[in-house]
């Protein structure tokens, strides 16, 4: 039986055929490793992370939950990449569309998370989930600190 955050992957990638990616399953189990008790998933898409259109090999699962953006890679040989960004580490996000792909930049307070190799059609529905997500979760930051 297939994992939700799998099995969010692949409608993503049937949805997106052209998305760039690889070792799906991989991928999922790191960031099933590291689900929090609680957490919800609410959207999954993967993605190449990187800045250059050629690199195809470093595909990364990356989902939404109701706490946080989980970015996950199973290497090829040994260990993993993993990436969490809080509400209160993203600054903004940038969306760049190419010929045949286009490519999401989640900027943090620490870095700039490239996410690339993205067939070009699904730029809005990540961007609107991206956004919509951490505005929500902002106002949510913004009314403890009021309290």
């Amino acid at each position: 039986m297939d994992s939700i955050v799998y099995t969010k992957i692949k409608d993503f990638k049937k949805r997106y055929p052209k998305t760039i990616v690889w070792r799906l399953k991989s991928h999922c189990k790191v960031i099933e490793t590291h689900l929090n008790p609680g957490e919800i998933i609410h959207y999954a898409f993967a993605a190449q992370k990187n800045d250059n259109p050629f690199d195809i090999i470093t595909t990364y699962a990356v989902v939404l939950t109701n706490k946080r953006i989980l970015l996950g890679q199973k290497r090829l040989l040994f260990g993993y990449q993993f990436i969490a960004i809080t509400p209160d580490m993203f600054n903004d996000l940038a969306v760049c569309m190419g010929i045949f792909w286009g490519k999401i930049n989640i900027d943090t307070v620490k870095e700039v998370v490239t996410l690339s190799n993205i067939q070009k059609e699904a730029l809005p529905e990540i961007e609107t989930q991206i956004t919509e997500y951490m505005m929500h979760e902002k106002q949510k930051y913004a009314k403890k600190q009021e309290d």
